[in-house]
């Protein structure tokens, strides 16, 4: 294929090819009369950085603008080494919330020819024009961008997941998270946003993942794209919304009990339900009332509710964490995501690391090692705990089999003893065949008349799922597509 030449390429590595890269479509579409001079050039991380410098530099660049992230940290600095040892005079210049911080800390950054931290929606354009101007780290006001939804393309429409946001910004300052740096909430001009979701809608767009940290905070916006929504809604519309689980007054009620069955799925940030460890990290939650309303979320709703929990953060025991994942289980979400604690570069979570002898892993996703209340060991329990819960208990494959591991005891404790058994009969917490696993499953359980029936019932289901899904499986081939042009 025949690359046009373009002076400015805008590239990174999503994590898998069904995600778009957002972050590079907003510089995109905010470089003005710029913009027929730049083209963005995705990878994923099956691509090998070797290739990809070959087609960021087939393209006779003048400037790179890369996006870096924790998951792509490691790809992206050997791309950076790549590209300097094979044309040094080009201009690299990158972005994203892992270079935004610690900068001086980083290989990358000091090989690189300039960072914008921060939200560089518009000065990376004012840097393309004139790269000696001052570049201020203030975030823009959102009024002054111009939205990229028009570029995502039919085959992103068709296959990937299209990412929106209405807002940006967080009033919460839990200090394991980057938005705890943030000064606020800021909101897009409603109007405008509301129409690009409309020409979305008009191009067959189905499903839609709002990056708002906190979606449901300011009710009337909420509402009012909720009702945008339900007074728009057709078969296959999904929408995934993070959500504050102690916030759920009427109006916000009315609207999400008259979507049909699996139309929302809502992201709810438990995290601890230890309330001195959440005063600990500045986190501020009613868990009295996130409880009530996970309840009648569950009960009164079809929408899929995927939880969370961060195991390690500091002063949080292992009994106090078993409590709190016993008290998430009681309230049964359709998913409860085990989290290892990160020291994500620039969150106040560091302050902690003498008082509670917070050990962090040097390389990417820098999540915790140890602390004063899990050691080594420990962690290393827990880790597996996270991926065999993921495996069994978040995949859907397992509903009626899963319960049954702890019966009427502690689903954690009993969890964590039958993860210590797998991990024994497998030495392996990747590439379980489904067929193995439902065998060690049975193996555990007992091969009773009942876990049988359960185990049976359980594959029905898994199997009627995945027809379900097959019209869909083209958006997870992405390791065999070619590089995509913009």
């Amino acid at each position: 294929m025949s690359l046009t030449p373009a002076e400015i390429v805008l590239t990174t590595f999503n994590a898998r090819y069904i995600h778009c890269a957002f972050g590079l479509r907003y510089l995109y579409a905010n470089l003005g009369d710029l913009q027929p001079r730049a083209r963005i050039l995705e990878f994923d991380l099956q691509h090998r950085p070797l290739d990809a410098a070959e087609a960021i530099l087939a393209l006779q660049p003048k400037i790179v603008g890369i996006g870096v992230y924790i998951w792509n940290a490691d790809q992206c600095l050997q791309l950076v080494k790549l590209l300097k040892q094979l044309r040094p005079t080009l201009t690299i210049v990158l972005g994203g919330p892992e270079v935004s911080h610690e900068p001086d800390q980083q290989e990358i950054c000091r090989l690189a020819d300039h960072v914008l931290p921060g939200e560089a929606d518009l000065t990376f354009a004012a840097y393309c024009r004139n790269s000696s101007l001052p570049f201020p780290a203030a975030p823009p006001n959102l009024a002054d961008i111009t939205l990229p939804y028009d570029l995502y393309t039919d085959d992103d429409i068709a296959h990937r997941v299209v990412y929106v946001e209405a807002s940006r910004g967080c009033p919460f300052h839990c200090e394991f998270c980057l938005s705890s740096l943030d000064n606020g909430v800021r909101r897009f001009p409603l109007e405008r946003f509301l129409s690009a979701m409309q020409r979305l809608l008009d191009r067959g767009a189905l499903a839609f993942k709002f990056v708002d940290r906190t979606f449901n905070l300011d009710l009337p916006t909420a509402t009012a794209i909720l009702r945008f929504f339900l007074e728009r809604h057709r078969p296959g519309l999904f929408l995934h919304f993070e959500v504050i689980p102690d916030r759920f007054p009427e109006p916000l009620r009315s609207l999400v009990e008259q979507f049909p069955h699996g139309s929302l799925q809502f992201e709810i940030g438990i995290q601890t339900f230890n309330e001195e460890v959440a005063a600990r990290i500045g986190r501020q939650q009613d868990n009295a009332k996130a409880e009530e309303n996970l309840r009648w979320l569950r009960e009164h709703t079809g929408v899929h509710l995927h939880t969370d929990l961060i195991i390690g953060l500091p002063g949080e025991s292992l009994e106090s964490f078993a409590d709190g994942f016993d008290r998430l289980v009681a309230l049964r979400p359709h998913e409860i995501q085990v989290g290892i604690l990160k020291r994500l570069r620039g969150t106040p979570i560091a302050r902690h690391d003498a008082d509670w002898q917070m050990l962090y892993s040097p390389l990417p996703p820098y999540e915790i090692l140890q602390n004063s209340h899990l050691d080594f060991a420990t962690m290393q329990r827990l880790r597996r705990f996270a991926r065999y819960w993921d495996l069994i208990a978040n995949s859907g494959r397992f509903v009626e089999t899963t319960p049954k591991i702890w019966g009427d005891a502690s689903p954690f404790w009993s969890f964590l003893r039958f993860s210590d058994w797998l991990y024994t009969r497998t030495r392996q917490t990747h590439n379980i065949a489904l067929s193995r696993l439902t065998g060690l499953l049975e193996q555990y359980l007992g091969a009773s008349r009942e876990v049988q029936a359960a185990l049976e019932r359980d594959s029905h289901r898994a199997a009627a799922s995945r027809q379900r899904q097959a019209r869909h499986a083209s958006a997870f081939l992405g390791e065999s597509l070619p590089i995509r042009m913009r």
